[in-house]
């Protein structure tokens, strides 16, 4: 029975050591979430009442209550007026039952099926290990976004007759997106540029690949940071190109390692905000990396993810307001300023290079989602986007702040906070003697989504830490798991702790 499984489940919790925050309610609701996910409570199962699960489990019933509450809100559960609560029939798209799994056939059984280059970017697949959503499960928060705004904005060009709408686009997108979104990058980033150098793209990893497919050969070397971004590297795997590692400390990029690197044909960059420590740029190392890269005649690739986000400090200008050589191509996107599956980024391409790059945009891609372009070309025109930051930055400060809080107490010696003062994560260092892949492991048995730091390295073993992902998570429970996460960290740090080494005679 449900009551059974979950009184063992308590008991067992009971006796061994666990954080003082993980409380009654919590523990119900992970168990309940569990039976679900198990499918030990099927889809339309009715509950049993908030009253008679209290009286089987000897909890109180506001306990009981406050665990189903959470449930209903993330979409588990549903109640029927007059007939009882149940467990939904479509869960949330993010869940996934743990059920009996069938065998895939192995690449041995199946030799023909995928290509020796498709199977080495499926072995390294890692979205799932490495993209940075919550840190605490359930539904993700985007309330900052005006969502009703948007879809007014959608529906009324899908309204109005436009032809050419239907159609692809060889122009490189939306005139008057491309003119918005260059008159912003001019105000917010110092770049010089005309209107015809933004090429509109799915997404910043279609803007690599663009860059990749034609600036580089297969075999051809991209220099990357390390530790990397995750999205970057698979697509310069796809595309075939040699990573060389170059090590990134607090001041981004550390262009001083590069010295018996091999030539470079790209550079791959995240200046204003590495990804995932934080580090950012020197405005030193940005002249010497220009300067390098004119020196080799390589192309940098900035992408700069989530400048809109910076909470401390003054902004630097970007690689491509200092660039004089036309060697930078700039990356921007609006899935961290408005919401992530909004799939519609941005490529600045210096101008010689402009009629190239659309040819093989449209030829490769056939781009189109145009009433999409026109909405938001409106939506930035009218203000809406200007004000839609605003809000945004006060709500992620805000989540920003309650984290440091939270994890203040596991903070010292051992462990220290990288790339809080922009964006949307933040990482916590740990001593190199920990097992960070561990111990993300063990935060996601209480219901915690962390990445371990070493999980996104090239060729460093000495890193390891927690990246943490805090802008679609509510407030409400950054306050209460991000004190969680502190007491598992602090306990982790406390047992691994190496003894002092003693002396010999």
């Amino acid at each position: 029975m449900l009551t059974d499984f979950i009184t063992k489940q308590m008991q067992a919790w009971a006796t061994n050591p666990k954080p003082p925050e993980l409380t009654l309610n919590r523990q119900l609701y992970l168990l309940l979430k569990q039976a679900i996910q198990e499918k030990n409570l099927r889809a339309g199962e009715c509950l049993p009442s908030s009253r008679s699960l209290a009286q089987d489990l000897g909890l109180a019933r506001n306990t009981v209550m406050s665990a189903m509450s959470q449930l209903e809100a993330e979409g588990f559960l549903e109640t029927r007026q007059g007939s009882g609560t149940y467990v939904r029939y479509k869960l949330p798209a993010h869940v996934r039952l743990k059920g009996k799994k069938k065998t895939a056939p192995s690449t041995s059984d199946t030799p023909r099926a995928i290509s020796k280059r498709g199977t080495h970017l499926l072995k390294q697949a890692m979205a799932d290990e490495l993209e940075i959503q919550p840190f605490t499960q359930g539904f993700p928060d985007f309330s900052p976004f005006p969502l009703t705004l948007w879809q007014r904005l959608q529906n009324k060009h899908w309204r109005l007759s436009y032809a050419d709408m239907l159609d692809y686009n060889d122009t490189g997108g939306f005139m008057p997106l491309k003119r918005a979104i260059a008159q912003y990058l001019r105000m917010s980033r110092n770049m010089s540029l005309e209107d015809e150098q933004v090429i509109i793209t799915t997404g910043t990893q279609q803007s690599l690949s663009l860059c990749a497919t034609l600036l580089s050969d297969p075999d051809d070397t991209v220099w990357v940071e390390d530790p990397l971004y995750w999205g970057a590297a698979q697509t310069f795997r796809a595309s075939g190109l040699c990573m060389h590692g170059i090590p990134t400390d607090i001041q981004g990029l550390n262009i001083a390692h590069s010295e018996h690197a091999p030539t470079a044909r790209m550079i791959y960059v995240t200046p204003s905000h590495q990804y995932p420590t934080g580090g950012i740029l020197s405005l030193e190392r940005r002249h010497t990396l220009l300067q390098r890269c004119h020196d080799m005649q390589a192309w940098v690739l900035e992408d700069d993810y989530d400048s809109e986000f910076r909470f401390a400090g003054q902004a630097m200008s970007s690689l491509h307001g200092l660039d004089v050589h036309d060697r930078v191509f700039y990356m921007g996107t609006f899935s961290k300023a408005l919401y992530p599956g909004i799939k519609m980024a941005y490529l600045v391409v210096p101008l010689p290079w402009v009629q190239a790059f659309k040819r093989a945009h449209y030829d490769l891609h056939r781009p189109g989602l145009m009433h999409q372009q026109v909405a938001m070309a409106e939506f930035i025109e009218l203000g809406h986007f200007h004000t839609t930051i605003r809000n945004a930055r006060q709500h992620y400060e805000e989540r920003r702040q309650a984290l440091l809080q939270a994890l203040t107490p596991c903070l010292g010696r051992h462990a220290s906070i990288s790339g809080a003062e922009q964006g949307l994560h933040l990482c916590v260092h740990l001593p190199p003697h920990v097992d960070d892949v561990a111990l993300a492991q063990l935060a996601h048995t209480y219901g915690l989504t962390v990445r371990a730091l070493s999980r996104y390295t090239i060729t460093r073993k000495n890193l390891r830490g927690l990246v943490i992902g805090y802008g679609y998570a509510p407030l409400a429970a950054i306050q209460q798991d991000g004190l969680v996460l502190a007491e598992l960290i602090l306990r982790n740090l406390q047992q691994t702790e190496p003894a002092p080494v003693g002396r010999t005679s």
